[in-house]
């Protein structure tokens, strides 16, 4: 219903119409019989979040943000729900999308039916922020009953997963129709995982040299555990808009390069 209504507002053309739902429609068939891959990558953040509460949790203690202090798994959570947003949206976004793009060559068959170009691309990337987004609203119901959602203000982390989900989204699609070929994607493991590792999400930033700071800070990842973690804990700060304004610029870019590079690579 969300999906709808926003499709139904979005002006025709430049970006696709209401037939993108159709694309919506193929992929929710297609995991039909594929769930367990879809439902795979939320159990990675999840995993992690039980064993940093069942065992770091008491070892490291509380940790200090802002005038709050916190018990380290209620630090982690949101840094790791962050990533469940940016691991659901990026999966499809790359890996899936390449192999329909330009192993399979499915879009030159779809692109037989009323559907546009722009219509495929919205299409993709609406399925990829809703991917992201369940991952994200599972992972929040799991932080909630393990206790670890240090204010009611935790809801809010929703829409920020969802708009994290957007971003990566966008920029996955826009990087994966540069890719050549399947070796390629070492590239976005190379960006993700150290990503993962250094934005913040296990410790805070302040503990790095000021130089690496500087060089985490500019992380589009850093920006939606910086935003994630602020909603969870009712912490807010004018620094919270400037974190909102990177995704959606983010966002914004990767998508006009995501429709201009569908439409040279899918227009004879």
């Amino acid at each position: 219903m969300a999906v709808a209504a926003t499709l139904r507002i979005l002006p025709s053309g430049g970006f696709g119409t209401r037939r993108a739902l159709r694309m919506v429609e193929r992929n929710v068939m297609i995991y039909r019989k594929g769930w367990p891959y879809l439902v795979s990558g939320f159990f990675e953040p999840l995993f992690y979040l039980l064993s940093l509460g069942i065992g770091l949790n008491h070892l490291v203690g509380s940790v200090t943000v802002g005038a709050q202090t916190v018990t380290y798994a209620a630090f982690v959570a949101p840094g790791l729900l962050a990533t469940s947003a940016m691991n659901g949206a990026t999966i499809d976004a790359t890996f899936t999308v390449f192999q329909r793009l330009k192993i399979e060559h499915a879009y030159d068959s779809v692109l037989a039916t009323p559907l546009t170009v722009q219509d495929i691309a919205l299409g993709e990337l609406t399925w990829c922020v809703f991917r992201g987004a369940l991952y994200s609203a599972s992972f929040l119901v799991c932080m909630a009953a393990l206790g670890d959602a240090a204010s009611p203000w935790v809801i809010l982390c929703l829409p920020v997963a969802i708009l994290t989900s957007l971003a990566f989204a966008c920029a996955g699609m826009a990087g994966c129709t540069y890719l050549r070929s399947w070796q390629d994607f070492d590239l976005v493991s190379l960006a993700l995982v150290p990503m993962f590792l250094f934005s913040g999400t296990f410790f805070p930033i302040s503990l790095y040299p000021t130089g690496i700071q500087v060089v985490v800070r500019a992380t589009p990842l850093y920006q939606a555990v910086a935003l994630s973690r602020g909603c969870s804990l009712g912490v807010f700060d004018w620094a919270m808009v400037g974190h909102a304004a990177y995704l959606v610029v983010m966002a914004v870019t990767g998508l006009l390069i995501t429709s201009t590079r569908f439409r040279r690579l899918l227009t004879p």
